[in-house]
């Protein structure tokens, strides 16, 4: 009976350091940024940029003008951002792999998976930062969601948790490839088609039939789709119930895989 509960014990307690070391190696993380703040170029300037580019390029010659674009392509800016600013995960987790810093973390007493897992924790603050930028942006250029403070801040949730749940894909690609620059080049070769083929930018119904059966099984469209129900019209639909299901399969299947990759090597 003691001994159960002294292994009880023993358990949460290593759970527990294990939980404080990953926020330890997430703050790490966040002071990186601080001391290279050109790492949140891409989920502070892009979103800006790319608003305002495909805002006033194709708003006109889509939706008659600005202000009926913007229910559409803040939520698609929101979503593209945030999936492309995962691809960092991966990114850095290899440079950090490669220049021996995780062979120095093999010799402190932690756990050896709060690198990996606060590395990915302090990439939600990117992601945060983005979301509100993507959201500032629009409201200033007249964007105003319909459905609501409550509905827009579920929504910003909703996209930074499938965003976390896509860099495990990343991740994965850090710890197996042989440098940082094939982590971003295999990256942003599978997400291109992804972003662009979708529903992001222009409606699917204009595309030609062959496209538009790409894009209505693109999950990247299921997932703007579902930030702009909410955001649009505060209502939850199939693509939501859609985006969260492959998100915890995603999860399921690349955060074990990579856990597993990375305690081998690193």
């Amino acid at each position: 009976m003691n001994h159960t509960v002294n292994r009880e014990l023993k358990n949460y307690t290593s759970f527990r350091q294990t939980v404080q070391q990953t926020f330890t190696m997430a703050y790490r993380s966040l002071l990186k940024v601080r001391r290279t703040p050109e790492q949140l170029f891409d989920v502070t300037f892009q979103p800006i940029i790319f608003t305002l580019m495909f805002t006033y390029i194709f708003g006109g010659a889509i939706a008659g003008n600005v202000h009926n674009y913007l229910p559409m392509i803040i939520p698609g800016i929101l979503v593209q951002t945030l999936i492309g600013a995962s691809v960092a995960s991966g990114v850095q987790l290899r440079d950090d792999m490669d220049k021996g810093v995780f062979d120095r973390f093999k010799s402190l007493p932690i756990a050896r998976i709060a690198p990996l897992a606060g590395a990915l924790l302090a990439d939600t603050v990117r992601y945060t930062i983005a979301t509100v930028l993507t959201f500032a942006m629009g409201f200033l250029i007249g964007y105003r969601p319909e459905g609501g403070v409550t509905s827009v801040a579920f929504a910003a949730v909703f996209a930074i948790g499938c965003a976390w749940a896509v860099s495990w894909i990343f991740a994965f690609f850090g710890v197996t490839a042989r440098n940082a620059a094939s982590v971003q080049g295999i990256s942003m070769l599978a997400l291109f088609p992804l972003m662009f083929l979708s529903n992001a930018f222009v409606p699917v119904k204009t595309m030609p039939d062959w496209l538009q059966w790409f894009a209505n099984i693109n999950p990247i469209s299921h997932m703007i789709t579902a930030v702009r129900e909410l955001t649009n019209h505060g209502t939850i639909g199939s693509d939501f119930a859609i985006s969260l299901l492959g998100a915890a399969v995603i999860v399921a299947i690349f955060a074990p895989i990579t856990v597993r990759v990375y305690m081998s090597r690193a």
